[in-house]
């Protein structure tokens, strides 16, 4: 296997377990509720405590991966993810439990931000959107694994949401023990004045960095908050917001309870969420084998005009008892997503910033995305426990908010197949 593959894959598995660590609390949110007895808003918070944990990750990671380098910080996502799996697996009581998920938001945090940027620094041009993309597609597949597991363990009883979530330790020590095998990103050595390291790992991929001079010795201290960068912060973070307003947490963390809603049993609740993981695989890897050749642009378009139609649907079809469409909707609103922002948000915020200020701009822009990820999450049990027809109104607001993110896609720039450092 090709070296830069092999380190992007590598990498990437750090995106495997910030999707299982995201999808897996679908499966044991109703057990966890009940077994604490935790009104909507109370349940809401242990939900999105682990997005509250990755706006803490996304906002330090810039910052620590400029400081300490891209592989030292992989290590601690590693072991973080562990920390998070054993801990909530074990946690006698809801604040310990808390706790443990804080934990393991934090480490996707920092892992939506240092992956998808380590990945772009040692791929080449004509390729870093499908490099990058491979953090995208551990994400889905991470994602469709915890639906798998939450599946086989429903039935292991009273204590079946602490297996959910114990099986995360298993590939956190691989991921640990595989991030040996990969090199420093040669950009970040660059920036550091490592330049013979730097030319040498350059040389063993078979990239070239051209880094501006005058940056290199100060490039962890630029500031991000310059009147040259508004566009980009501004593309950023909209992108980001956008992202999350298509409702696609709600749906990858509420999966069974949306079944339920809509009139079908516990055990096909739990089972459909399944089909939803693995159209969100295929279609991402078929965004991802496009993304270079069709570009960045072209696929959120299109995409948004799909997932409108079927946010739509989705909409009505909550409105009728035991929908036996509802399953179609759900999984034409994912492959839409899967095809368009899912396949280019990582792959956008990674490289729409310079060298100086990538990592930064990065994790501003996956600060943003798991700030609205969080309120997302937090009241969409509020609003469907709380207000008549609450599903039909939070999927017809998340319709709308789609057709204005088509109108902000238009003013994005194409970043197909130009370098990291154009």
């Amino acid at each position: 296997m090709n070296n830069v593959w092999k380190y992007a894959l590598i990498a990437s598995m750090g995106g495997f377990l910030f999707g299982f660590e995201t999808a897996v609390i679908s499966g044991a949110e109703q057990i966890i509720q009940k077994l604490w007895k935790l009104s909507a808003f109370w349940h809401g918070l242990t939900v999105s405590i682990s997005l509250i944990g990755t706006i803490l990750g996304a906002i330090v990671a810039g910052r620590v991966s400029e400081k300490y380098g891209r592989k030292p910080i992989l290590f601690a996502i590693a072991m973080l993810y562990l920390f998070s799996a054993i801990g909530c697996a074990i946690s006698p009581f809801w604040s310990l439990f808390l706790l443990f998920r804080l934990m393991g938001g934090i480490a996707v945090g920092i892992s939506s931000v240092v992956g998808p940027v380590y990945i772009s620094e040692i791929s080449p041009a004509a390729d870093r959107g499908k490099l990058t993309g491979l953090f995208q597609i551990m994400i889905v597949t991470g994602i469709f694994i915890a639906y798998l597991t939450n599946f086989l363990f429903v039935n292991f009883g009273d204590n079946a949401w602490r297996y959910m979530l114990g099986i995360m330790a298993v590939p956190s020590i691989a991921f640990y023990f595989l991030l040996r095998n990969i090199p420093e990103s040669p950009r970040w050595l660059m920036q550091h004045n490592r330049v013979d390291e730097a030319n040498a790992i350059a040389d063993q991929l078979n990239i070239q960095i051209h880094v501006n001079t005058t940056t290199t010795s100060t490039g962890a201290d630029v500031s991000l908050f310059q009147s040259k960068y508004t566009k980009l912060i501004l593309f950023a973070m909209l992108l980001a917001f956008f992202n999350q307003m298509t409702g696609i947490n709600a749906i990858l963390y509420y999966a069974p309870r949306i079944f339920e809603l809509a009139g079908f049993s516990q055990e096909m609740s739990y089972l459909q969420p399944i089909y939803i993981g693995g159209t969100n695989v295929l279609f991402t890897v078929i965004g991802m084998s496009i993304i270079d050749r069709l570009g960045r642009k072209k696929l959120l378009l299109a995409g948004a005009v799909g997932m409108f139609i079927f946010l739509l649907l989705t909409a009505f079809g909550l409105r009728d008892s035991n929908n036996v469409f509802l399953l179609y909707y759900i999984l034409g609103f994912i492959a839409c997503f899967a095809l368009s922002q899912g396949a280019v948000i990582w792959v956008f915020l990674s490289e729409i910033f310079p060298n100086e200020i990538r990592a930064k701009g990065s994790s501003l822009g996956s600060t943003t995305h798991w700030v609205f990820a969080a309120l997302v999450s937090w009241f969409f049990p509020v609003i469907v426990e709380g207000i008549p027809d609450g599903g039909y109104y939070i999927f017809l607001f998340y319709a709308i908010m789609v057709v204005i993110s088509f109108l902000f896609i238009l003013c994005l720039p194409e970043t197909k197949g130009k370098s990291l450092d154009d």
